[in-house]
């Protein structure tokens, strides 16, 4: 009889023992295998897997990935106008925060979120798709925390500062 596991942070089911950190490193592969063909949609992907997964986050940071999923997704700010927008802000030199989780100190939701499209879902299929299915999550993650009242506030984003 096959057992399945869910993940504690984003609810997935683990199928054939396969972990969503299994499926992000998938999805890394094929961006390091294929960069000219995925690397549209990087920083998503890696954005939308750390929400799922908070404790990858610092609080502040989880804070802080939040805007800028509201601001890729609603706003279409590029990670390129993004960089320019924080440089000040994210720079490691002069933030006072941290923007990775410790054991002591990482993200997390004050209310359950159900994630419709999970890491395992962009693995799924083959690279035709893999584009459309990682934008797909990443509305899907903002829909998600908006219906599950974890982003119920409008969400400051810096603003253009050229």
């Amino acid at each position: 009889m096959e057992t399945n596991q869910r993940c504690p942070e984003c609810g997935a089911v683990w199928r054939d023992d396969l972990t969503c950190q299994d499926h992000f490193h998938q999805a890394l592969s094929w961006e390091s295998e294929y960069p000219d063909q995925t690397r549209a949609v990087h920083y998503l992907l890696v954005l939308c897997y750390y929400l799922q997964h908070p404790h990858l986050y610092s609080p502040q940071g989880l804070e802080e990935a939040t805007r800028l999923l509201v601001a890729f997704v609603e706003q279409q700010v590029t990670p390129q106008e993004m960089r320019r927008r924080l440089s000040g802000a994210v720079d490691s030199g002069k933030r006072a925060w941290k923007i990775s989780g410790t054991p002591d100190a990482h993200g997390a939701y004050a209310r359950p979120i159900h994630w419709p499209i999970t890491v395992g879902h962009i693995t799924a299929g083959d690279l035709d798709g893999y584009i459309e299915r990682v934008q797909a999550w990443v509305r899907s993650a903002l829909e998600a925390l908006k219906a599950s009242g974890n982003l119920a506030a409008p969400v400051d984003v810096p603003p253009n500062r050229s």
